[in-house]
């Protein structure tokens, strides 16, 4: 088969030559070894070791190097976030940003599977495409149940709890070569048969027809287009002779068995990268065939961070509960902390970090990069024991959709028009804003809007016009009023439908008062107000996957089956040097989140938990230098 990239493409000259042009720090010998393998591998990649960075000067490379005008690279991450960083990193390059275009393909999965596999089994069947969108079938389901001939399936969901969620969540699944009917994550109550499961299977084949889907009805409609039609997959590994798959470990289970029926068989070079310990979501680990297990044996390691130093690497090191990894820190001296509380202390918890934060961390660093405060849960349940969640920290604790502290798209318009305002970050101020953009749209491939470098300039194309919409929200938020708000987001959702296809959620066009919308975020309590520190922000330790900060808060939460508390079971483990492969599958899932949080910051770590449980295993932490602080004591 022709060569598609030249055969020089990772010599070391060339290597060198682009390391430095990056402004990268000098590689290591398991960072050469990836880059210059050109078979199919994977790669374990430890907390803040350069994965992403790796990933762009590989590709930077290949881009440099390619020659063939009709196959590609096929670069797949799993949020649009990921993949927007990965183009924004080859983008830098002009060589890098042909990577933008066809014949390549830089995307999620989800949209991976839409634009190649999903989207054209649909129409082939002849129907046109309304939505795939969950939040759009929950809606369209709900009105659909409301018809006369569905009147056994709506008396039946009545009379369970929750159980509108059994038709919002309907979902296919390719079975014994046809499309089933299924539940989202679980079997339905009732049979297929029954008349409940034939009139819920007859709502979801109506919705089918008119083209409204869930997410996760692509990867079953996908299966069943490639069983229909086998030359669908020699046509997209003729397309792609080589695949980059970053964060690999939170690839679902119907991802991994649809991305081996394309590709596991093919001459395809397939580099997977990611990171087993921070597989945190449901369904990762339960894969099917040996292809799909993540790392393979014998796969290659990158141990060294560079995000921070030994003893927050230490910590990460005894938290490893899918793999056991060695964590080397090669960043900056760090410190590790924990704060004990009771009910009656638990209010001080924030205010100390900020306070410590603030004397512990250069200034320039935390403003640049300000701490953070994670938890496993957003509000308590039922339960009385206490504190299960951020809100027992924190009262006046709103969750937010997304890691910024503007609930709606005006809020996030007026900071950035302040920032642009005063000089010297324009281009964040703007950026700033697009992002703000991004984040609240609806995309019916779901890949999401592009970076703002890669909007086109001129007034001819919606690019260009998004531009100039953007320019005047920057220098007129905080003077719109509801009506001059209005009528600039309907512009702006005009240009976005006419750029990608994205459609700008109602709600965000909504107007609020500038006071209103700082209310919205829920004030502060005044013991944190006070403090003459930078504010720390708030959220779930699942949100801040990928971030880096200064300083993290991990604050000790509930776990799922509502009888161990997260941090506690960390610090036992670490106490007693136990083996986490031997923990509860209970512990290791609590365990496993404290260590995504935990691997976040470069100069702080500090780990809240109620001293009634776990002050004999903090106390063992003092011959390691750990800061123990009791807040009661105080």
């Amino acid at each position: 088969m022709t060569r598609t990239y030249l055969s020089d493409a990772f010599a070391t000259d060339k290597v060198e030559a682009m390391v430095k042009l990056l402004g990268l720090d000098p590689l290591d010998a398991e960072q050469w070894d990836f880059l210059q393998s050109e078979s199919t591998q994977d790669l374990q990649a430890a907390p803040g070791s350069g994965k992403t960075t790796l990933i762009g000067l590989k590709l930077a490379l290949m881009a440099d190097a390619w020659t063939s005008p009709t196959r590609g690279v096929c670069v797949l991450s799993h949020t649009n976030t990921a993949k927007n960083e990965i183009a924004d990193r080859v983008g830098i390059l002009a060589a890098g940003r042909s990577l933008l275009r066809y014949p390549h393909f830089i995307g999620t999965i989800q949209s991976f599977v839409h634009t190649f596999l999903g989207l054209p089994a649909v129409r082939d069947r002849k129907v046109e495409v309304r939505s795939v969108d969950d939040a759009a079938f929950e809606t369209a389901a709900l009105q659909l149940l409301q018809r006369p001939e569905y009147s056994t399936l709506r008396s039946y969901v009545g009379r369970q709890h929750e159980g509108t969620g059994i038709v919002t969540g309907a979902t296919f699944t390719y079975r014994d070569g046809e499309l089933a009917v299924t539940g989202a994550a679980r079997d339905l109550p009732f049979g297929a048969h029954s008349p409940s499961g034939k009139q819920l299977a007859d709502l979801k084949r109506t919705l089918a027809r008119r083209g409204i889907f869930r997410f996760q009805d692509m990867y079953a409609i996908a299966q069943e287009y490639l069983a229909r039609h086998p030359g669908i997959a020699a046509a997209v590994t003729t397309r792609f002779p080589f695949v980059l798959l970053d964060e690999t470990q939170d690839t679902s289970a119907a991802q991994h068995e649809l991305l081996d029926v394309v590709f596991a068989s093919s001459s395809t070079v397939v580099q997977r990268v990611g990171d087993t310990n921070q597989g945190i979501y449901s369904d990762a680990a339960s894969v099917g065939g040996p292809a799909s297990l993540f790392p393979l044996p014998g796969a290659p390691e990158l141990q060294v961070s560079r995000r921070f130093g030994p003893q927050i690497a230490a910590v990460a090191s005894r938290l490893t509960v899918r793999r056991p990894q060695q964590v080397r820190g090669a960043g900056p001296d760090g410190q590790v902390a924990v704060l004990l509380f009771d009910e009656t202390t638990v209010s001080d918890v924030v205010p100390t970090f900020e306070r410590m934060a603030a004397v512990t961390v250069p200034e320039d660093v935390l403003v640049r990069r300000p701490p953070r405060v994670l938890g496993a849960r957003q509000n308590p349940k039922t339960s009385p024991v206490y504190p299960q969640s951020i809100s027992c920290y924190l009262p006046g604790y709103t969750p937010t959709s997304r890691p910024t502290a503007h609930r709606t798209l005006i809020g996030a318009a007026r900071a950035a028009s302040a920032r642009w305002k005063s000089g010297p970050d324009s281009y964040e101020a703007a950026t700033e804003l697009w992002n703000a953009v991004r984040a609240s749209v609806s995309s019916p491939t779901g890949d999401g809007l592009p970076a703002l470098g890669r909007l086109e300039r001129s007034m001819a194309t919606a690019g260009g016009r998004v531009r100039i919409l953007l320019r005047e929200l920057l220098v007129n938020a905080n003077e719109f009023d509801a009506a001059s708000w209005g009528e600039a987001t309907e512009q702006l959702a005009v240009q976005l439908k006419l750029l990608d296809g994205c459609q700008l959620r109602q709600s965000e066009m909504e107007f609020t008062t500038a006071a209103a919308a700082g209310a919205a975020i829920g004030s502060a309590p005044a013991t944190i107000a006070a403090v003459p520190a930078v504010r720390a922000v708030p959220g779930t330790i699942q949100s801040a996957k990928g971030e880096t900060h200064a300083a993290t808060l991990i604050l000790e939460c509930l776990g799922k089956t509502g009888r161990k508390f997260d941090v506690t079971e960390a610090l036992r483990m670490i106490a007693e040097s136990s083996d986490p492969l031997r923990e509860l599958k209970s512990v290791q899932a609590a365990v496993q989140l404290v260590f995504v949080g935990a691997t976040r910051p470069t100069h702080l770590l500090v780990l809240a938990a109620h001293r009634d449980r776990s002050k004999k295993y903090a106390d063992a932490m003092t011959g390691a230098g750990w800061d123990i602080r009791d807040l009661t004591e105080h």
